[in-house]
């Protein structure tokens, strides 16, 4: 057992990855490498422009291997390496191989985010989270890549329950690496790094941090909250304890005061016989219902609905589009997304209101006839003892409605009793699905 208690992974820590980060290595000379043939396998520089006085912007690994790296000086490399290659870089290449990249790992996953020319993110969901599946997910997209794009583009690629972790993860095993940091793993698993792995934390902060006599990852990981967040005297303390923990706070900016749980929801891939917009509303409502009967159970209130509809194509509907995704199942589709906000409440009414807003503004053409994927997630939570008191009576006594169909859905099954627009899916969406956590067992069902 660990002599740092903080250093200890949280007992309710699930082992999951919400995140992969893919680093593309480096990127501008293997491009060069791709593109020129007689390049590889041979030391390179990317340069901004070709003088004794200027320094490399990317080196290829047989570069790295001489000493040669990002930041060098020409006349510098040419001491150590006279025969490197010195390539001034082109940027609008660079860029169309990022996009072309960028399509390779849609084929595999969608891209949730790309925080720079090369570098993506992708946001895992439901099964997708779970350790073997996630990791044969990066495997697929290493070869997406090598098969789309080019042999010699390679990628280390980070897996973890939180964004910030998961790239930590991709700078640490280089080049073509696959690193993933399991919350029992946590946060023992990244004490031995230097404080500059920290994304974020420069010579600047380095320096800072040294003066504060944290000298060692172990010596900032055995501090707690509290220290966290007067260490840097800011809310930045606290979202760094949570993130090296493995905490998944739903967002990657927004201050973190609590350990509280910032989204609940379920997500479906829809049977053969749903993929219609009637009746992927009713798989909608049906989600609704479940996930409107989960937060009264965890006692919480929400202010934000997103909604999440992706739309099987034809072969001939995905050639007139630009840019499609492939979803796990092999379906091609195109996606719509949309967030509505509102006041916070927990009753299943004001919450479906919320939903029929959003649905009634989800597109319609053709290319939306055959919705195969629907999730939703509610968001913005708070405890239910913190609501802001209503200068308004309850309308139709939503909650005490709620309360009484809770009572016989948690004695006699989850869909005992529903809205009626929830009837033609009352038995689609058995919860072998999770959006953002594993099923609990509320009453005699599994949500």
């Amino acid at each position: 057992m660990s002599t740092h208690p903080h250093l200890e992974a949280l007992p309710f820590a699930e082992d999951r990855f919400t995140h992969l980060h893919v680093d593309l290595n480096s990127f501008f000379a293997s491009v060069e490498q791709q593109l020129h043939e007689e390049y590889r396998n041979k030391p390179l520089a990317v340069v901004p422009t070709l003088g004794d006085t200027t320094c490399a912007i990317a080196a290829s690994y047989e570069a790295k291997a001489l000493g040669i790296k990002t930041g060098t000086r020409v006349g510098e490399m040419k001491k150590l390496c006279p025969d490197i290659i010195l390539v001034q870089g082109n940027h609008s290449e660079y860029a169309e191989f990022s996009h072309r990249i960028s399509a390779a790992v849609e084929l595999v996953c969608p891209v949730a985010h790309t925080p720079s020319i090369d570098e993506m993110v992708c946001q895992l969901l439901g099964r997708e989270q779970e350790p073997p599946r996630a990791r044969q997910i990066a495997m697929d997209i290493k070869q997406s890549i090598k098969d789309n794009v080019g042999e010699t583009l390679r990628c280390s690629i980070g897996m973890a329950p939180n964004r910030y972790l998961a790239k930590i993860a991709s700078d640490m095993q280089k080049p073509d690496g696959l690193i993933g940091l399991l919350p029992s793993q946590l946060p023992r698993a990244i004490a031995h790094l230097d404080l500059r792995a920290l994304p974020g934390v420069g010579a600047r902060t380095e320096q800072m941090l040294l003066k504060k006599n944290i000298t060692t990852m172990q010596e900032l990981l055995s501090l707690d909250r509290n220290g966290m967040h007067a260490l840097w005297n800011s809310v930045w303390g606290d979202r760094l304890f949570h993130w090296l923990r493995g905490h998944n706070t739903g967002d990657d900016g927004a201050p973190i005061p609590s350990d509280l749980q910032k989204s609940l929801g379920h997500s479906h891939v829809l049977a053969p016989e749903h993929r219609s917009p009637q009746g992927a509303w009713s798989v909608a409502h049906k989600l609704i219902h479940k996930a409107t009967m989960r937060l009264r159970m965890e006692k919480m209130a929400a202010a934000s609905l997103s909604l999440t509809i992706r739309y099987a194509l034809t072969r001939e509907q995905a050639a007139t589009l630009p840019k499609t995704k492939r979803h796990l199942s092999g379906i091609t589709h195109t996606g719509w997304a949309m967030e509505a906000r509102f006041p916070h409440c927990q009753d299943t009414l004001s919450i479906l209101e919320a939903l029929q807003a959003l649905w009634k503004q989800s597109p319609m053409g053709p290319l939306n006839q055959k919705p195969f994927f629907v999730g939703l997630a509610l968001g913005r939570l708070i405890p239910e003892n913190e609501q802001q008191p209503t200068l308004f009576a309850d309308p139709n006594n939503r909650s005490q409605l709620s309360t009484t169909m809770d009572k016989l859905n948690l004695k006699y099954g989850h869909a005992t009793l529903h809205f009626a627009g929830m009837l033609a899916a009352r038995d689609s969406a058995p919860t072998r699905i999770a959006f953002t956590q594993i099923p609990v067992q509320y009453g005699v069902d599994y949500m």
